[in-house]
Parts: C-alpha cells; structure tokens; sequence
C-alpha cells in the first residue's frame, strides 16, 4: 500500500505541476497559486464538516500550520528560480528536496534493505534525469541555485511535516485544511503586498474575465496538489518514510510526459534514460 499511495502522489503531484505550468502561462503564478488554494479549501471544509474532522483537533496540527506557512515560501522561491533559470537546471536541482524526509525516516530509525537502498539511488538519478538537467550551456546564477535549493527544503519539508500531522483518514481531511488555510492566509499576504508594490495580479489581457474562465482547471490544480499530500501521508503512515518519499518524488517524471503527449514536446535523450531509470527504482523499492 505505501508504493501505491506513494506512486499516487506522484501522479498528481505531476500532473498538477503540468496544469499549474500551463497555467501560468496566462495567469501571474502567486494569483494561480492562491486560487487554487483558494477553492481547495472551500472542499476540504465541506468534506471536513461532512465528517466531523474537527473533532480531531490536537497539538499536531501545528505540523500542518508549518507546512501551510513553508509551502507558499518553497513556490515563490521556485518560481523565482525559474525566472532566473536556466531551467534545464533548476527543475531537476528542485527535485533534491526528497533527501529531507528520507533523512527523518533514517533519523527515526528506519533502515532500508539493500535492494530498496538501490531502488533509492536509482530512482533519485532517474527524477534527476528526467528533469533534464544542462551539462552545457550558460552559466547559473548564484542566487537561482541557492533559491532552487530553498524551495528544494521547503518541498522537502512540508512532505515531512504533513506526515505527522495526522493519524487517521478524518484527521488528515482536517490537517489538510488546516494546512491549505495557511497557505491562502500566506500567500494571500504576499500577493496583497506585490499588488501594493505594483506587481501585476491579473493578467495582462483579458483581466479578471481569463481568471475566471480558468475556476475550473485552477479548482483541478488546487484539489491534485491537496490529494497528493493526502496519500502522500498515508504512504508515510503505512511503511517506511524512505520508500514513501522517494516514489512520491517521481512527480517531474509524470509532468515530462505530460508535456510529451498533451503538448508533443519532444523528450531528450538524457530525459528518457532518467524517466526508464526512475521506472527501474520504483520496481526496486515495491519489490524490496
């Protein structure tokens, strides 16, 4: 069950990050992000109400406020990392963050065999890879290294935090809204303080009416991205957070394809090779 929680959230991780990207191509990336959020939490509150989640309320929440509050932080240092690019470089580097919840799984005493070791250091080559990364090329900006190594930590961690931010199925809905209220009360703030600045908040052409065209796929981005860290948690809480971490960080895999079959970009050699050697890891750690 931890493999196919875990390669779940990859899943939608992927595909969110494909609909998030496609997104901010129109849209100012902080306005997508507080959308989506936006409208995740309406759900999760229903779905919160429906089930009496508030009746799980406890000290472990405060793992879910961390991860709202570390969340927003790790996107706009990403997106900032990939204005300065070049971003055959930043996307896979982003991709290191997974080493912060498998060095909790190794602090809290879990201790892989040696074939799911194998199926660690595979499938992190494979993430690596299939995000593309530039051997050649121009020069990385100091600051978009250290800003993608940021938001690396920031992923990194808000996988650590949610993990222990619930024990049971309605307490996770709970934790999760928790969470996503941050992140609205987090970005919401930065966005209120660009706008001041004069940062531009809506698009260019077509204003709030492209916004509102976008509720639909924005509501989709918000909801993938919130069902992720859910089974991401259930992962976490079924087996070892090394094996559950490191399936659940095949996301930059699931978003090459994409943009492969939705957009017919073309994948590189070094891509396909990271993608086959990410699909080799998987088998590793689900057999291990």
């Amino acid at each position: 069950m931890t493999a196919l929680f875990a390669l779940a959230t990859s899943l939608m991780w992927g595909l969110a990050d494909f609909g998030g990207g496609l997104l901010t191509r129109r849209i100012p990336a902080l306005t997508v992000v507080v959308v989506s959020q936006v409208i995740a939490v309406v759900v999760l509150g229903v779905i919160v109400v429906a089930t009496g989640a508030f009746s799980e309320a406890g000290p472990q929440l405060w793992f879910a406020v961390a991860a709202g509050l570390v969340g927003p932080v790790a996107m706009l240092a990403f997106y900032k990392a990939l204005a300065l690019g070049p971003m055959g470089v930043v996307s896979p580097l982003g991709s290191i963050g997974v080493a912060v919840p498998v060095g909790v799984g190794l602090v809290l005493g879990e201790r892989p065999g040696l074939l799911q070791f194998a199926g660690i250091l595979v499938a992190v080559a494979g993430v690596v890879l299939a995000g593309g990364p530039q051997f050649r090329g121009a020069p990385v900006q100091r600051q978009a290294v250290l800003l993608t190594l940021l938001a690396a930590f920031g992923f990194g961690a808000v996988m650590a935090l949610i993990a222990e931010a619930s024990t049971t199925v309605t307490g996770l809905f709970l934790a999760l809204f928790v969470q996503r209220v941050t992140n609205v009360v987090a970005g919401g703030s930065a966005l209120y303080v660009s706008a001041k600045r004069g940062g531009r908040v809506l698009p260019e052409e077509g204003g709030w009416e492209v916004v509102r065209g976008s509720l639909v796929p924005l509501g989709l981005v918000g909801l993938a991205d919130v069902a992720a860290n859910g089974t991401y948690a259930l992962a976490a809480q079924e087996g070892p957070v090394t094996v559950a971490a490191v399936l659940a960080s095949l996301y930059p895999v699931v978003t090459a394809l994409a943009a492969r079959g939705v957009l017919s970009e073309r994948l590189r050699g070094v891509q396909a090779a990271g993608a086959g050697l990410a699909l080799v890891g998987t088998v590793l750690l689900a057999t291990g």
